[in-house]
């Protein structure tokens, strides 16, 4: 049987699970998800939290907020954070690998067709890729996006069947759930140009990431036919959830 593709994307206010910690549980809900899907799909997984990983096990104090300060952090907690990964999902019997990537690797043809080519042959031997943004030597989702934009490129590059974003609320409402109590659920897209006007962006102080860089990465999916999932990523199988459509969500359907 051929298998569908998912990618799977989870930012740092999953992983911490409102913390400023990585979420050992967190991790452990997402790999028993991982093994019920696995007979039906390949999943890739797109993973922010390096930096939040850093946080746990240096101290902080004399680091500044710059941009080469969080790259060095995350070059600290991309290797931890990979730790926790390989240590949590082994227990549930899943393999994982690292994949760390620049915009350039999406640029190239050859770049391209290499990075395809290793992932295709990751999951041919059941390997999970575990695909980041290498933060050391690339500068825009530590600026900006949270890996929003990097899942979508992924999710292209491997002609994914469908992309799931994690956020921290149930999906996309016609304003800010946090400040309008009037604000009404959109339980299905279908033309981006209307949601524009919804789209209003809270600090939670943990990742980059925001409704923007969601519906921008919802984009570059809708322009090669790939559906998107935006899902909130602090319910418990919220992966497996979503595919059975018993939570509510917000659908994007090119």
């Amino acid at each position: 049987m051929t298998k569908l593709r998912l990618v799977v994307k989870v930012g740092t206010s999953t992983l911490t699970a409102g913390t400023n910690r990585i979420s050992r549980g967190k991790i452990e809900d997402i790999a028993r998800q991982f093994v019920e899907l696995q007979a039906e799909y390949d999943i890739i997984l797109v993973s922010s939290g390096a930096i939040a990983t850093a946080r746990q096990f240096v101290d902080i104090n004399g680091w500044s907020n710059v941009v080469h300060s969080k790259q060095a952090m995350s070059a600290i907690g991309q290797p931890k954070l990979m730790q926790i990964y390989s240590e949590v999902f082994s227990d549930f019997g899943l393999r994982v690998a690292q994949c760390l990537m620049t915009y350039r690797d999406f640029e190239n043809e050859e770049s391209k067709v290499n990075t395809r080519n290793t992932i295709r042959e990751l999951l041919a031997h059941n390997y999970i890729p575990i695909i980041n943004e290498n933060d050391t030597v690339a500068v825009e989702e530590v600026v900006l996006g949270d890996n929003d934009k990097l899942s979508a490129l992924v999710a292209t590059l491997i002609d994914a069947d469908r992309l799931i974003i994690a956020s921290d609320i149930d999906g996309l409402f016609t304003s800010n759930p946090n400040f309008d109590k009037e604000a009404e659920f959109i339980a299905e897209v279908t033309d981006l140009d209307v949601v524009k006007n919804y789209v209003q962006e809270r600090e939670n102080g943990l990742g980059t990431g925001g409704m923007t860089s969601k519906i921008s990465a919802v984009k570059i999916c809708f322009e090669n036919g790939i559906k998107v999932y935006l899902v909130n990523g602090g319910i418990q199988f919220f992966i497996t959830k979503s595919l059975r459509e018993e939570i509510r969500f917000t659908k994007f359907l090119p």
